[in-house]
C-alpha cells in the first residue's frame, strides 16, 4: 500500500470504546465527564469503570471490586510501586524545577538510561510524552536527510501531535495518507508468507522508491518494534533488520518507537529493537518510562542531534526535571533489582503455552503472538474480540484491542505478574471465549 490508501477499517479509539448513546441513564460522574470533555471523551468497555486506587497488578473500583490490569500500557511495574512513589515524593519535597538548571539527579538518570542503549546513541532529550518524542524524532530525521518522506505500517500509532498524527493510520477516521507518507502492510505471514523479513524489507524498499519518485525522498522508516497497534507482530525475532537496512539503502533513517515495547516488556531484550539485532538511528520512549509519571525521551547519535540544533532551537520546560528523573531512575533500578526482565520472559513463555492450549480447543483463537509480557491474541473477527474483552472485564480482568479491524486482543500485564495472577488471566480468557 502507498500514499492515498484508505485508512484501517476502525480507528484505535473506536476499539472497545464506550458508546454513550447506549446508556441514556448515565451515572452522574459520567455525565460530568461528557460535559467537561465533550466529543474528546474516550472511555473503555461497554460499562465504564470508575476506579479509586491501584496496587501492583490490580485496580480497585469505587464499589470495592478488584480488576487485574492486563491492559496496562503505562504502569509496567504495577500500580503505585513503592520505589517509584517514594522517589517521586522525596524529590518533589526537595526540588521541582525546569530543565534549564543543573541537577545531579537528571544526569545520573540519563547515564543509567544510556547504559541500556547502544553506545553510539549517546545523546538524549527528555520530554513529557511519547508523542513529543516521536515528533522530535521526525524533525531530527528530516534535518539529517533533507527529505520529508516517512514509511509506516498500516495500523501504526505514533502519537497525537500534527506531525505524528499524519503517520498514525490507526487514528484516522476520514483522513487519507498525506502525500509524504507511504503505508506498508504489517509484518505478518498473512501479508508476506513464510519470508516475513524479506517481504517486509521489499515493501519498505518499494515505498521508499515511491517517495523518491514523488520528490519527497525518504526521511525515515518509523516502527513500533513489536507492531502493537497492528496486532502485535513479534516474530520471527530478527525480521526487522532487513527493513531497517532497506531504509538505510534508500537514504533514510530507522526510528525505533519503543514507547510500548521498551523497558524490558518483551522479556528477551530490554528494548524491542534489540530482539531484531538492529541498531536504530533514533530511539523514542515514553509510557512505562516513569511508571505513571509523565516522562518520555529520544536518544540518538550526537551528529544527528547537533545537525538539528544548528537549524532549530529545542527546549522542553518540564522534560528534564528532577522529579521525572527520580521516577525514571526508580524504574530502571527496580527492573534490575527485582529481575523483572527475566520474570517477563519466563511468565510470557508460560502464558503463551497456556494460550496455545486454549487455541487448540477453540479455533476462533486463530493466532497467539507476542514476546515477554506483551501478547497479541488474534480472534476470528472484531465482534468476537469485543465480546471477549467485555466478558473478561466482567470476570475481573482488563485487556484491550488492536489490529486493523480490532480483531486482536492486546494484553500487557505488569512485569511483576505472579503465577496466580497469570492463571487468573488465562482462566478469564478461556471462560470469556467460551461464553462469547
Amino acid at each position: 500500500m502507498t500514499g492515498g490508501a484508505a485508512p484501517p477499517a476502525r480507528d484505535i479509539l473506536a476499539m472497545n470504546v464506550f458508546d454513550a448513546a447506549a446508556r441514556p441513564d448515565e451515572p452522574a460522574l459520567l455525565a460530568r465527564r461528557r460535559r467537561n470533555f465533550g466529543a474528546a471523551s474516550v472511555l473503555f468497555f461497554e460499562a465504564p469503570l470508575e476506579v479509586m486506587r491501584g496496587e501492583g497488578a490490580w485496580m480497585i473500583a469505587v464499589d470495592g471490586r478488584r480488576y487485574l490490569d492486563c491492559y496496562n500500557n503505562v504502569l509496567s511495574l504495577g500500580h503505585c510501586h513503592p520505589a517509584v512513589a517514594e522517589a517521586v515524593a522525596r524529590q518533589s519535597a526537595a526540588l521541582t524545577v525546569n530543565s534549564r538548571y543543573l541537577t545531579e539527579g537528571v544526569e545520573r538518570y540519563l547515564e543509567a538510561l544510556k547504559a541500556t542503549l547502544p553506545p553510539a546513541l549517546s545523546n538524549a532529550v527528555l520530554v513529557c510524552s511519547g508523542s513529543e518524542a516521536n515528533d522530535l524524532a521526525l524533525r531530527v530525521a528530516a534535518s539529517a536527510t533533507g527529505a520529508r518522506g516517512v514509511i509506516v505500517t498500516e495500523a501504526a500509532y505514533h502519537g497525537n501531535t500534527s506531525a505524528v498524527a499524519d503517520i498514525s493510520p490507526s487514528s484516522w477516521r476520514r483522513a487519507r495518507a498525506p502525500a509524504h507518507v507511504r503505508i506498508v502492510p504489517a509484518p505478518s505471514p498473512a501479508a508476506f508468507g513464510e519470508d516475513v523479513a524479506g517481504g517486509f524489507a521489499a515493501a519498505v524498499a518499494e515505498a521508499a522508491a515511491s517517495l523518491h519518485g514523488a520528490g519527497f525522498g525518504l526521511s525515515a522508516l518509523i516502527a513500533d518494534t513489536i507492531f502493537s497497534s497492528d496486532g502485535v507482530h513479534s516474530g520471527p525475532a530478527g525480521f526487522l533488520a532487513e527493513a531497517a537496512a532497506a531504509a538505510h539503502a534508500a537514504g533514510g533513517l530507522f526510528i525505533a518507537d519503543e514507547v510500548q515495547p521498551g523497558f524490558a516488556r518483551t522479556g528477551e531484550a530490554f528494548w524491542g529493537f534489540a530482539r531484531h539485532g538492529v541498531e536504530p538511528d533514533i530511539v523514542t520512549m515514553g509510557k512505562p518510562m516513569g511508571n505513571g509519571f509523565p516522562m518520555a525521551g529520544m536518544a540518538t547519535r550526537p551528529d544527528l542531534l547537533a545537525r538539528y540544533c544548528e537549524e532549530f532551537g529545542f527546549f522542553s520546560t518540564f522534560g528534564a526535571n528532577p522529579v521525572a528523573a527520580a521516577a525514571g531512575l526508580a524504574v530502571l533500578d527496580t527492573i534490575a533489582l527485582e529481575g523483572l526482565q527475566a520474570r517477563a520472559e519466563a511468565q510470557g513463555r508460560r502464558l503463551r503455552a497456556r494460550f496455545t492450549e486454549i487455541a487448540a480447543v477453540d479455533g476462533r483463537l486463530v493466532a497467539v503472538r507476542g514476546a515477554g509480557l506483551f501478547f497479541g491474541l488474534e480472534l476470528a473477527d472484531a465482534g468476537l474480540a469485543r465480546r471477549v474483552i467485555n466478558g473478561m472485564r466482567e470476570r475481573g480482568v482488563l485487556i484491550g484491542a488492536a489490529g486493523r479491524t480490532g480483531e486482536t486482543l492486546k494484553a500487557r500485564p505488569p512485569l511483576t505478574l505472579t503465577d496466580a495472577e497469570g492463571d487468573l488471566f488465562a482462566g478469564a480468557l478461556e471462560a470469556a471465549l467460551a461464553a462469547a
